[in-house]
């Protein structure tokens, strides 16, 4: 009897690990030779615009071995306590000068939603920023010169080297802000 109980807790502790594995799995997809974006979205039933946002894609070029997310990553909740645009804390990493613009969530096919998750349309109040990832990294702490502190939470086509696009609510206040150049301090 002892045996028998010991073999069917094995079997349960081998079924439940598999299973929580393959759940993870079924999360992210393994480019194999041939595949292409349109193909893995019909398998996937999954669109190849998703599938580009989810893997931060800029074209349809995908490699074998390369994992993909198959769906959209968990967005990250920011309490009121700890709104990254209201921080005021950090010591000073670096400062330079960057040309700034402004945007709004409101412009002809905006959806609103930043490109870490932020609903701007529902929280006008904060105050983010759109970077070169490669320059300022998303989730990054900064202080703006004329703009405040701020998040480093969307991105932007035009928004390359040090340039940043400040996000302000309304349109007619972001078309005001014009562009000019900027301190801008990486915060710790």
């Amino acid at each position: 009897m002892k045996k028998l109980l010991a073999v069917l807790s094995f079997a349960l502790i081998l079924f439940l690990a598999t299973s929580i594995q393959s759940s993870a799995a079924s999360n992210t997809y393994t480019v194999k030779s041939g595949d292409t974006l349109y193909k893995i979205s019909k398998t996937q039933k999954v669109t190849v615009s998703n599938l580009k946002i989810w893997n931060g894609l800029k074209s349809n070029t995908i490699y074998p071995k390369q994992k993909l997310q198959l769906k959209k990553p968990a967005a990250k909740t920011v309490s009121k306590k700890t709104t990254p645009s209201r921080s005021t804390s950090g010591s000073v990493v670096k400062e330079f000068t960057v040309s700034a613009t402004a945007y709004t969530a409101y412009c002809k096919g905006c959806s609103g939603i930043t490109r870490t998750g932020l609903n701007l349309k529902k929280n006008p109040g904060l105050k983010v920023i759109a970077v070169d990832p490669k320059v300022i990294p998303l989730g990054t702490k900064v202080h703006v010169e004329g703009y405040g502190y701020a998040v480093a939470g969307d991105t932007g086509g035009a928004i390359k080297g040090n340039k940043i696009d400040v996000f302000i609510p309304t349109q007619s206040s972001a078309l005001k802000w014009g562009r000019k150049n900027v301190k801008i301090k990486i915060l710790k």
